[in-house]
């Protein structure tokens, strides 16, 4: 299913491009809403367990997502 998280730190393109770049092998098409703050990235969450490894690894990326 498709989730919105909203997420801190993410101010322009290259931001987007870095989470989508790093992040769509393992969770597949990711859209960046940067016209909103915080921002929103929706990306298709498979089950709880997929949601955890994507915020965590959105951590490591340097971007909290905050509910």
């Amino acid at each position: 299913m498709k989730k919105i998280f909203k997420a801190n730190n993410i101010s322009c393109m290259n931001c987007a491009n870095l989470i989508k770049g790093s992040l769509e092998d393992d969770f597949g098409e990711i859209v960046v809403n940067l016209d909103v703050k915080p921002r929103e990235v929706t990306v298709e969450i498979a089950d709880e367990s997929s949601e955890k490894k994507f915020k965590e690894e959105m951590n490591e990326l340097g971007y909290s997502v905050v509910e």
